[in-house]
């Protein structure tokens, strides 16, 4: 029984590769909290989370004033009542998005410690249900992009291997979003699939008349169509439509996922493992989103998200959105649409220490040293 004897804190902010602009926002930024947590063995687990450009220090602050200092002397295997604690010495802050985003980088660390003092991978140790999963990308499909773009990117990305693409929508006119829509189903044909994601700028209205045009295009799934606080119009909506919704990214808690499916109000589930607050709430969600029947198609993370949907039988899709490149060594492994699940132990993410120590906009360490770097590695 090892006990917790130092955590180290890092944020990196991370510039995207490409524009990124949706109904609502635009990406100028990825704050990254980064953890470490070291046991009295030596052992080190690294674990992360991420925010779209504000609330990083926030989060920083609270890890090293709250969470942090609660960890030390900690029995590393006791990841589920860990997580129960800081919950509960936050309940003021809770449930919202900067407990959830602190809370997940303190317990995917955990549970990368515990993959690596078993020798296993993340996916093996958590549910071990498959080793491939199909892709689809996201990174052609911003708002910003003009028609002519979109058919080229979507085209690219059917000619790259993958089995989807998902687009963004929310144009001012339903018809210029069909022209978009059109002109993407066009380039790939039928049997490619096209996801599209509203990021929440409709109403419930607006949201059951995109929702016509919408099954005409043969669409995946409506992604966000309206604010995700409002279950009531999103079950509405899915019964008014024969387009799958989908909801998940901007839920915080196993109680707000527990109110969509008691209503059958979405019938996909894309959890975001730093939002929900973590891999342990994460597996949660899952298992409760395959009692009601329903697939699980997470948001973002791409990186750690492979290793969970490979986990659990119900997961359909991994999204592809490129975020850690300048970080990490080693991309995922695709073949023929599928990503594979890496066999290293751990939560799957080679992480680059040089470059992170480099991109470092905040630094501290609560209990006894850190080892070096390169040497925990």
């Amino acid at each position: 029984m090892a006990k917790i004897v130092s955590v180290e804190l890092r944020m990196v902010s991370l510039a995207p590769k490409v524009l990124r602009e949706d109904a609502i926002q635009t990406f100028e930024r990825q704050e990254t909290p980064i953890v470490r947590i070291t046991d009295g063995d030596g052992a080190v687990g690294t674990g992360y989370s991420y925010t779209i450009g504000t609330g990083g220090p926030s989060v920083m602050t609270l890890l090293e004033h709250t969470l942090a200092p609660r960890l030390i002397g900690c029995d590393a295997e006791r990841i589920d009542g860990i997580w129960h604690d800081l919950l509960r010495s936050t309940h003021a802050t809770a449930v919202g998005a900067i407990t959830s985003l602190a809370l997940a980088a303190v317990d995917t660390a955990l549970w990368d410690l515990r993959c690596r003092k078993a020798g296993l991978p993340l996916w093996k140790l958590a549910g071990g249900s498959r080793d491939r999963v199909p892709v689809y990308s996201t990174e052609g499909g911003w708002l910003n992009l003009s028609v002519d773009a979109l058919a080229d990117q979507a085209t690219q990305a059917r000619d790259a291997g993958f089995l989807g693409t998902k687009m963004k929508v929310g144009k001012p006119g339903v018809g210029e979003d069909a022209r978009r829509i059109a002109a993407v189903r066009d380039a790939v044909g039928e049997d490619f699939e096209v996801m599209v994601d509203a990021n929440q700028a409709f109403d419930l209205a607006e949201a059951q008349r995109r929702a016509v045009m919408l099954e005409e295009h043969r669409v995946a799934w409506f992604e966000e169509p309206m604010p995700a606080d409002n279950v009531s119009a999103h079950a509405c909506l899915a019964r008014a439509t024969r387009v799958p919704v989908a909801v998940g990214e901007s839920l915080y808690s196993l109680a707000q996922f527990k109110e969509y499916l008691r209503h059958d109000a979405a019938s996909i589930v894309q959890v975001d493992v730093a939002r929900i607050g973590g891999i342990t709430p994460w597996l949660k969600t899952a298992a409760l989103a395959e009692a009601h029947g329903v697939q699980v198609s997470p948001h973002f993370l791409m990186e750690l998200h492979l290793s969970l949907v490979c986990a659990v039988p119900n997961a359909k899709w991994l999204e592809y959105i490129p975020q850690l490149d300048t970080v990490t060594t080693g991309p995922i492994t695709m073949q023929d649409g599928l990503a594979h699940a890496p066999e290293t132990p751990g939560i799957g993410i080679d992480w680059d220490w040089d470059a992170i120590i480099h991109a470092s906009v905040y630094h501290e360490t609560i209990g006894g040293p850190a080892p070096d770097a390169a040497a925990a590695e």
